[in-house]
């Protein structure tokens, strides 16, 4: 018997399953971006410059235009005005439907420019013919996948969906969103599909319309449903019990005890809470999953090393990971002298692992992470590895969390192969997860994407804080900014430059990074176009940029820039006599640890640096940074970035260099910076600005699970989303597990990690 050859996709098929409709409900639930009002036709003598219109004339004359760019050009009378219809690319099909004579319905944006009344492009057909009865839709799409072939597609899918439809959620849920906002999900879906052309679109564009906020009621609640379920998941997971074993004697002091008996200053009550909230989760049969967030610079370090301890102390092992090795080798050193006096007795001590360690370092440190020896282990990505085999993981901390993959933090929780008293593996235990970032969350967003997380929040910084003054300053002044550089450095102080590029060449940003460099991949924070805007209304600085991040006119964009290596040799040259060093991804390991050690003990004037330094950096003499080109950075990198000086005693500034013209996003951008230096404040503008996608980053995260629902606007619907999720699965599962897959698919496991 002939076996039967798989059906070959075409490539609008093909286009159709790299954006995710595979499903009837993926179809049903791809609305429009945009809508054209096909259902009547304008007067041609009445349309004005930009307007898109649609009519019917006759073709009066249409001619080819010679040469190697041939061009179709066609004349249209509608009685007293004429239009000529410009095609730059055509096929025969045009010329006989456009032949003289021929009536034509056209649609178009109508121009008048130098050559006349004219549209390019437009699309036409022959005349006559009934009328659309509702606006045609827009949808998104991609290469290969027509507007029309894509109608069919939706149109069918949506028939097929509605015929299996049920409601999912009980309608006493429902009624709590109001009366006025009721729609069923049939009628919603429908309407936005081909809404009829007297429906008002400013509400639909604007998404306020009731079918729009059924949709978003729909879309959070099938989020919160799987959050809830992955966090009741989680909750039968057993992991190691972190309480202290008993004392040898009676006067040894507990590992956290003694460590904060030998710091040189004493916690803040945030810090102290925080400790306290992360000890009582490690105390627990279940693995804690707790994400620590504060300000940079609110010691969040502190908090992670009590945390170690407390871990340590129970005869388990730590392991914290950094994004990059320049942050992995300074939370190292602050971790050793806190940490190896106390471990030496008891046999224990800090470990350290990178990618770029020699071979013999390695192994030795290998061999003590397998044996236990290693209490604490301190390292980038290469914890991840295959070979880094622990003897007792416990505890896993992730520094600057959103700077990892779900993957990646995922490895790092698989590493626990502990051995129970028999010597059998504990196969069933999962280690406790702590997670730290210094870009701090807004309600909406922990509320939306973080619901199956714990959260511990530091909101106040230790005392003796200098605050940092912001300034936006023209590229104009660069030679005044200079001379201030000058200036600080003659008073003992040190300075930051960064750019955000390496060398002159689109792909070199420190962003991307070159394959297997320190800095990982950051998306959506350079360059970043909101989520709610265009790329034509931000301005050059945006050009080509979609909602991911990518695009060939940002990267034309970044070859305006003035690259780090450039910079530094300006530098070098204006300030004769100071030490001005230079800092980025491509340079080799050694390299950039020297670099940094230097600029840490003030044997560097100024350090010009891409944004390698962004997370973690801490040097307490330096007052000056200078962000270059800082209308190109997301609020959260500024913020970031700005956090490097105000760590001494001196007086501490950061100056935001821009380059004219701005674009109204890059002014708000900066706007924020100058007027507040709270954490809490520029995130929440951050996510007004670029969305969620953007704040978390796509490389992050994951694509962005919510299309529809913004988490500002809508946070009522959120809070009713959150509270009737609990109630689903309490009363309701079989509805609420029907609900998730509806919508989620199989991205549901996105929301696990």
């Amino acid at each position: 018997m002939a076996t039967a050859q798989p059906r070959t996709l075409s490539p609008a098929q093909l286009a159709m399953r790299k954006l995710g409709l595979t499903r009837d409900w993926d179809l049903a639930l791809h609305l429009p971006l945009r809508y054209e009002d096909e259902t009547r036709l304008d007067a041609l003598e009445l349309a004005r410059d930009g307007q898109t219109v649609q009519f019917e004339a006759t073709v009066v004359h249409t001619e080819v235009s010679p040469g190697p760019r041939r061009q179709l050009r066609v004349t249209v009378s509608e009685g007293r005005a004429t239009c000529v219809l410009r095609f730059l690319a055509f096929y025969p099909g045009h010329l006989k439907t456009l032949a003289v004579g021929e009536r034509v319905r056209v649609r178009g944006e109508f121009k008048s420019g130098l050559w006349g009344r004219e549209m390019v492009h437009p699309v036409f057909k022959p005349a006559g013919g009934p009328l659309p009865e509702a606006l045609t839709p827009v949808y998104p799409t991609s290469a290969g996948l027509p507007q029309a072939y894509l109608r069919k597609a939706v149109s069918t899918g949506l028939a097929r969906a509605m015929r299996q439809h049920t409601e999912c959620i009980p309608i006493e849920y429902l009624r709590e969103i109001g009366h006025l906002r009721m729609m069923n999900l049939r009628d919603a879906l429908f309407f936005l599909h081909s809404p009829p052309p007297q429906v008002s679109l400013a509400e639909l564009e604007d998404r306020s319309h009731p079918a729009w906020t059924r949709l978003k009621a729909e879309e959070l609640l099938a989020q919160q449903l799987s959050q809830q379920l992955a966090r009741r998941e989680r909750d039968h997971f057993r992991a190691p019990v972190l309480v202290p074993a008993p004392a040898s004697t009676p006067s040894r002091q507990p590992l956290d005890q003694a460590l904060l008996a030998a710091l040189p200053f004493a916690l803040t009550v945030a810090q102290r809470r925080v400790v306290a909230e992360i000890a009582a989760d490690l105390a627990l049969p279940r693995p804690m999953h707790r994400l620590l967030q504060g300000d940079v610079g609110s010691g969040k370090t502190i908090v992670a090393a009590l945390a170690a301890c407390l871990c340590m102390e129970a005869g388990w092992q730590c392991a914290l990971m950094a994004p990059t090795e320049i942050l992995a080798t300074q939370h190292f050193a602050k971790l050793v002298g806190w940490l190896e006096p106390l471990l030496a007795p008891r046999g224990l001590k800090v470990a350290w692992l990178t990618g770029s360690q020699k071979k013999k370092e390695r192994t030795a440190m290998l061999a003590s992470i397998a044996s236990g020896e290693a209490g604490l282990v301190v390292g980038t990505h290469a914890l991840i590895q295959e070979q880094v085999v622990f003897a007792r993981l416990a505890l896993a901390i992730i520094d600057e969390q959103h700077r990892f993959g779900v993957a990646q933090r995922l490895a790092l929780r698989d590493k626990l192969t502990a051995t129970s008293d028999t010597g059998q593996p504990a196969a069933s235990l999962e280690p406790h997860l702590l997670m730290m970032t210094a870009t701090p969350i807004p309600r909406t967003l922990a509320m939306s994407y973080y619901a199956d997380l714990d959260v511990s929040t530091i909101d106040e910084l230790p005392p003796g804080r200098t605050p940092i003054v912001t300034r936006v300053v023209s590229d104009e002044r660069r030679d005044e900014l200079i001379a201030r550089i000058a200036a600080q450095v003659a008073q003992g102080r040190q300075a930051y430059w960064v750019c955000p590029l390496i060398e002159e060449k689109p792909e070199e940003t420190e962003e991307s990074g070159p394959s297997g460099g320190d800095a990982l991949s950051d998306e959506g924070r350079l360059f970043a176009t909101p989520s709610r805007r265009s790329a034509a209304d931000l301005g050059p600085e945006s050009a080509g940029r979609g909602r991911s991040g990518r695009g060939g006119g940002a990267a034309q964009a970044t070859l305006l820039l003035r690259n780090v290596t450039a910079t530094h040799a300006e530098l070098s040259e204006a300030l004769p006599g100071v030490q001005v060093a230079l800092l980025h991804s491509r340079l080799p390991t050694p390299e950039k640890k020297a670099v940094m050690e230097a600029f840490s003990r003030g044997e560097t004037g100024v350090l010009v640096s891409t944004t390698v330094i962004e997370v973690g950096v801490d040097v307490p003499n330096a007052s000056l940074m200078v962000i270059e080109h800082a209308e190109r950075f997301g609020l959260s990198q500024l913020h970031q970035l700005r956090g490097r000086v105000g760590r001494g005693a001196a007086a501490s500034a950061c100056v935001l260099l821009y380059t004219a013209p701005l674009s109204p996003h890059g002014r708000e951008r900066l706007k924020a910076m100058a007027q507040t230096a709270d954490g809490f404040e520029i995130a929440r503008i951050d996510l007004a600005l670029r969305g969620p996608g953007e704040f978390l980053g796509a490389r992050q995260s994951g694509d962005a699970l919510l299309r529809f629902a913004d988490l500002e606007a809508d946070a009522d619907l959120l809070d009713w989303a959150r509270a009737t999720a609990v109630r689903m699965l309490d009363h309701y599962p079989e509805l609420a597990h029907e609900h998730m897959h509806r919508w989620l698919g199989g991205k549901s496991d996105f929301l696990k990690a």
